[in-house]
Formats: C-alpha cells, sequence, structure tokens
C-alpha cells in the first residue's frame, strides 16, 4: 500500500495555490495546497506549512500571507513556486504588492489577502489561521488547479509512513 499512499491522498479533492509572504521590505512565495477556509464570520483560511519552511518565519514576522489560486492549466508556476528557497522565484513573473503588501500574481485567477490571527501544531506541520481582508475574482470562468493535477510534483511519495496498513 505505501507505494501507492500518494495516489490515495491526491483523491482529496484541494486545490493548488502559491502563498505570497511579505516582512520588512522582502518577498517571497511558495507552492501549497493545504489550504481551506475554516470560517464565514470571521472569514477565515487555515495554511498548512511546514515550521522549518523558509518562508514560515517571513509569515509570522510579517503577520500577512496571499493566496493565489492557480488555473488549472499553469503547471509551470506550480513548479516555478516549489523551487528551493535560494531561487528568487518572484524574479521573472508578473505580481503586484497587494494591500498587506504580500504578493499578488498577474496569473492567479483569483486571490486572498489575509493577517495573520493564530497557529496551532498539526504533526510535522503548523496549521496557520488568517483572517481574510482582501480578495478578488480575476478569472470567474478559469478552472481552478487541483492538487491531482500535479502528479508527483511535491514528492509526497515519500514522505508517508511506511507503517500504513
Amino acid at each position: 500500500m505505501k507505494k501507492d499512499l500518494h495516489l490515495l491522498f491526491q483523491k482529496l479533492t484541494h486545490g493548488v495555490y502559491v502563498i505570497g509572504v511579505s516582512c520588512n521590505g522582502e518577498n517571497n512565495a511558495f507552492t501549497a495546497s493545504w489550504v481551506m477556509q475554516v470560517s464565514f464570520t470571521p472569514l477565515l483560511l487555515a495554511l498548512s506549512i511546514n515550521p522549518d519552511h523558509s518562508s514560515y518565519k517571513m509569515l509570522k514576522e510579517g503577520g500577512v500571507f496571499s493566496v493565489n489560486v492557480l488555473p488549472k492549466d499553469r503547471l509551470d508556476l506550480a513548479k516555478h513556486f516549489a523551487l528551493p528557497v535560494n531561487t528568487d522565484k518572484l524574479a521573472g513573473v508578473v505580481w503586484h504588492p497587494g494591500k498587506t503588501t504580500t504578493p499578488l500574481l498577474d496569473d492567479a485567477i483569483a486571490f486572498f489577502e489575509c493577517k495573520f490571527s493564530h497557529e496551532c501544531e498539526a504533526g510535522d506541520h503548523r496549521l496557520v489561521i488568517g483572517r481574510v481582508i482582501s480578495g478578488a475574482m480575476r478569472e470567474p470562468q478559469a478552472l481552478p488547479m487541483n492538487y491531482q493535477d500535479t502528479g508527483a510534483l511535491d514528492g509526497s511519495s515519500s514522505l508517508f509512513p511506511e507503517d500504513f496498513i
């Protein structure tokens, strides 16, 4: 079962996003798929992030993040923002700072801007809750990218526990 476990988890329906962070005049962005709405009042989104990820510290210190919804046909953007940390991932990509100064990708079909609210531990990740303060639809008819569309892009097949039955 272990060899196909990543395929099982790809059946969970969730999108693929580029998360923008900003802190002290620096910007960064990374690919994520574990994002969801968790409340209507107030409007809250949850983001799961590894605390060892280079952008985690920027998110915490800056207190803001953006969620850029990728279109189904832009796997190239998902791959680009999955590059290693020592790469200037925003170079060569058209973006502008949002109200929170976080990067908003011009090629995103929609975006949300969030202020950090709180977090909780979630295994090897942190569940960061953000209050949505801004957002917009750019291409209402466009289909969003789903996690299953990315194949083995994130390398998750090697991260699942060996003892899963």
